[in-house]
């Protein structure tokens, strides 16, 4: 349904000359219509028909096909402070696809994507909820999230297995953590590893502090918000 690639594309705002990199176009489904805007449109595709194909019926992609794997690509070298990043992504790297993103979050300002339904339930998913996880907050921490919509099996031809949803990815302004990226990370990855479990528990590896991080331990993982996590990581930073 060309309506769902339209919409897609009509997702990420339009600013003239704004630089965007789309990851795997395959046959140009989607960027038929971001070329209908004012971008500076790149693309990015690792399958070599696939580049054949673009170049041979997008005459407008001319010098504007990154082949090559986009999980390996300085997005630094193609994006700048407002460079965005969109595609159907592949379902079974959108999530790397994401932290690629992460990494390079000064060239990216909006990540708008069609993701597996589950996973992108899990990105934007609020503390408290089941599928609150590991991607949740790490990506909420430097993006807002807004679900777009559900896409159904039907308007896929062949028709998968799951269903699919489109989200938008903000990012935030002035981030200030008070540890590093990667502590966060440790702290975060630490929790949901044994989601079961109470923090007490799960952290027990970063354990004993100095009894700043008390008040959170007898929770679980999902039961922290974003917001919580940061000030936890950094009652167990100054411990350490």
């Amino acid at each position: 349904d060309l309506n769902i690639a339209s919409n897609i594309a009509d997702a990420l705002r339009v600013v003239d000359g704004r630089k965007v990199i789309e990851v795997g176009p395959g046959m140009g489904v989607l960027t038929q219509f971001l070329l209908k805007k004012p971008f500076d449109l790149q693309v990015a595709e690792i399958d070599r028909e696939s580049v054949a194909y673009l170049e041979a019926n997008f005459p407008d992609l001319k010098d504007r096909i990154l082949p090559g794997d986009f999980l390996r690509m300085d997005l630094s070298r193609y994006l700048n402070e407002d460079g965005a990043v969109i595609g159907n992504f592949p379902y079974n790297i959108s999530s790397q696809i994401l932290f690629h993103c992460l990494d390079y979050r000064p060239f990216v300002s909006e990540v708008c994507g069609m993701f597996q339904k589950e996973v992108a339930e899990r990105i934007a998913s609020k503390h408290g909820n089941k599928v609150y996880g590991i991607l949740s907050v790490v990506m909420q921490t430097y993006y807002d999230i807004e679900y777009l919509f559900t896409v159904h099996e039907h308007v896929f031809n062949p028709p998968p297995k799951v269903k699919s949803a489109v989200i938008i990815l903000r990012r935030k302004q002035n981030v200030q953590l008070p540890v590093s990226d990667k502590f966060l990370l440790q702290v975060v990855k630490l929790a949901f590893n044994q989601r079961r479990k109470t923090l007490r528990n799960a952290l027990k590896p970063m354990l004993p502090g100095d009894g700043k991080e008390e008040k959170w331990l007898h929770l679980r993982a999902e039961q922290l918000s974003v917001a919580e996590f940061a000030e936890l990581a950094s009652a167990l930073c100054k411990t350490k």
